[in-house]
């Protein structure tokens, strides 16, 4: 009888699949070839550029960094994450408002996307009003 060999494939696992050794910047994401990038796109890559460029002047004239929020990152492979935990009628506010831009702005948009719009919102609106923010107000609500 011939011996049998486990039919089983071994794959690695996510620490190999997605180790980057220290040092090792990912490289940046291009367009894949024959495709012009979206208007969207090259106004990401321009305001990269100029908030690079501000940097810049004002680290050689010694001036304070401004603290801005976060645009938010919109369609793109992100590399942190977190977990929140919503109550069943705030998800189902989240997903109505999302089939509700879908069905009556023509805007498709996950519900990270939301969360991640909604948290650069807030973060702005604290960063210009600061104790008098939305944020601030709600917090103390509570």
């Amino acid at each position: 009888m011939a011996s049998q060999r486990s039919r089983r494939v071994t794959l690695p696992g996510a620490d190999e699949l997605f180790f980057r050794p220290s040092g090792v910047e990912p490289e940046p994401e291009s367009p894949p070839s024959g495709r012009q990038r979206t208007a969207s796109e090259r106004e990401d890559r321009d305001d990269a550029a100029e908030r690079g460029a501000e940097r810049k002047r004002g680290a050689s004239r010694g001036t304070a960094k401004v603290r801005r929020a976060p645009k938010p990152s919109g369609r793109q492979r992100h590399d942190e994450k977190i977990t929140v935990y919503v109550s069943g009628a705030e998800l189902l506010a989240l997903e109505q408002t999302r089939l509700s831009l879908r069905a009556e702005h023509g805007l498709s948009a996950d519900r990270g996307r939301l969360v991640r719009e909604a948290v650069a919102v807030l973060l702005a609106d604290f960063e210009e009003h600061g104790s008098s923010s939305m944020l601030v107000r709600r917090l103390s609500e509570d």
